[in-house]
């Protein structure tokens, strides 16, 4: 960061200088910390997929679940898996920018993770018509932007596919083609 400064109080306080005062010191380290909490931490990687998946995926069915969304993501988006941060599998790429804040980023198109209560599902987008395909999906639960399922074996793949290719559209349209 080096020459980042905030002002406050017309006085400039940069990592490394003295501040004139103990509470503009205070400020600017709670300034500094909110710009850095702004970047994402979920980056792609050039970590194996393949690799992840044998090492992550704890039973022989999430396994093979993996392997098979692999497939069915890639079929959807044409785009060759990814991982994002640690332990998320992706598919294409799409650039953000936050309306309520001023965050902005790259997000894959569509993903997933084989975590140890469930599989994650990345697929879900608040576009017309999810609700309804939430309907047909079968057995699950929902979280503030992912689907949990334990197994495929619990949900509609067809209504699956559905989910993911307006997700896909909606974000293109939204967020332009990447």
């Amino acid at each position: 960061m080096g020459g980042a400064g905030f002002i406050f109080n017309a006085s400039i306080i940069r990592p490394g200088e003295s501040p004139g005062t103990e509470l503009n010191c205070k400020l600017g380290c709670q300034l500094l910390n909110l710009a850095q909490m702004a970047e994402l931490k979920t980056k792609q990687t050039t970590a194996d997929v393949e690799e992840f998946i044998h090492s992550f995926a704890d039973t022989e069915q999430k396994k093979a679940d993996s392997f098979e969304l692999v497939k069915l993501m890639h079929e959807a988006t044409g785009a060759a898996p990814r991982m994002w941060g640690p332990s998320i599998i992706g598919f294409g790429k799409y650039h953000y920018k936050s309306e309520r804040s001023s965050q902005e980023g790259d997000w894959p198109l569509v993903g997933f993770s084989p975590r140890k209560a469930a599989i994650s599902l990345y697929v879900y987008t608040p576009c017309d018509g999810q609700e309804e395909l939430l309907g047909k999906l079968g057995k699950y639960k929902m979280g503030k932007a992912c689907i949990y399922i334990k197994k495929l074996a619990d949900i509609d793949i067809a209504v699956l596919k559905k989910m993911m290719m307006a997700t896909i559209q909606f974000l293109q349209t939204t967020y332009g083609k990447n």
